[in-house]
C-alpha cells in the first residue's frame, strides 16, 4: 500500500464512514419485518439524492429534514404507515453505531498529534448526538457541518471549509470517505483522499481519484507511517 506523507490533518466523512447508517433500521428490524433492508437501502438512497437535487435546485434545507423526508418516502414505498415506528427510526438516527475500527484509529491519530475532524452533510445537532452517543468527543478536534455554508457535498466550498477551519493547505489533509462520489469530490478539489471502500463498490467514473483505497480505517496508521 502506498504511503501518504506530509499530512497534518485527518478529516472524516460521518455517515457510512464513521457511523453505520443502516444501524438505525437494524435496531427496529423486528418491527420492519421483511421490509427492513428495503427501507434502509431506499432511505439512504433518497437521502443522498435529495442533497444533490436540492443543491442543484438551490433550495437548501438541513440534513435532519432531508433525513426525515427520505424516510417518509421509503416507508410509503414499503406501505408502512406506523407513525410510532417512524418516530423510533428517526430517533435511532441520532444513535447510529460507530464502526468497530473507528475508536482505535482516532486514538492512534491523536497520539501522533494529527488534527482530527468530521466534515459532513449532517446538521450540527445530528453530528453532535452521533459523536456523543458513540463516545468519540475526546477523539475529534472539530465537527464541521455543511450548514456553515448552506450547500451539500460535493460542492467544492464544503472541502474548502475544512482547509479554512483547520488552517491547513488542501494537500495537507487526508480526507476519508466510504462514499465514492465524496472521495472523488474531495480529490477533485485537491485534498488527499483515502476511499474507505467498506461496501466493495466499483470505482466511479468521475473527476478526481482517491490516492488510496482501503477496506477499513484500520489501514490508515500504516498509510501515514505512524
Amino acid at each position: 500500500m502506498p504511503s501518504i506523507p506530509n499530512i497534518k490533518a485527518c478529516v472524516f466523512d460521518a455517515y457510512g464512514t464513521l457511523f453505520d447508517v443502516h444501524s438505525a433500521a437494524g435496531k427496529h428490524r423486528t418491527h420492519l419485518g421483511d421490509e427492513a433492508d428495503q427501507v434502509s437501502t431506499l432511505w439512504r438512497t433518497k437521502q443522498l439524492e435529495y442533497t444533490w437535487l436540492r443543491s442543484l435546485m438551490q433550495h437548501h434545507i438541513d440534513f435532519w429534514q432531508i433525513t426525515q423526508d427520505a424516510l417518509d418516502y421509503a416507508l410509503e414505498t414499503a406501505g408502512i404507515e406506523d407513525q410510532t415506528l417512524r418516530t423510533d427510526l428517526i430517533e435511532a438516527y441520532l444513535h447510529l453505531d460507530a464502526y468497530p475500527d473507528v475508536p482505535d484509529v482516532l486514538d492512534h491519530l491523536k497520539t501522533a498529534d494529527l488534527q482530527t475532524a468530521i466534515l459532513s452533510n449532517g446538521s450540527p445537532h445530528m453530528l453532535e448526538a452521533a459523536v456523543k452517543n458513540s463516545g468519540l468527543e475526546s477523539r475529534l478536534d472539530h465537527i464541521l457541518s455543511v450548514e456553515e455554508i448552506g450547500i451539500f457535498k460535493p460542492d467544492p466550498r464544503v472541502y474548502q471549509l475544512a482547509c479554512d477551519r483547520l488552517s491547513v493547505h488542501p494537500e495537507e489533509i487526508l480526507f476519508h470517505s466510504s462514499n465514492a462520489w465524496d472521495a472523488h469530490g474531495a480529490s477533485a478539489f485537491g485534498l488527499r483522499v483515502a476511499w474507505i471502500n467498506r461496501f466493495h463498490q466499483r470505482p466511479e467514473r468521475l473527476p478526481g481519484a482517491p490516492d488510496v483505497e482501503c477496506s477499513s480505517l484500520a489501514d490508515i496508521p500504516n498509510l501515514l507511517g505512524i
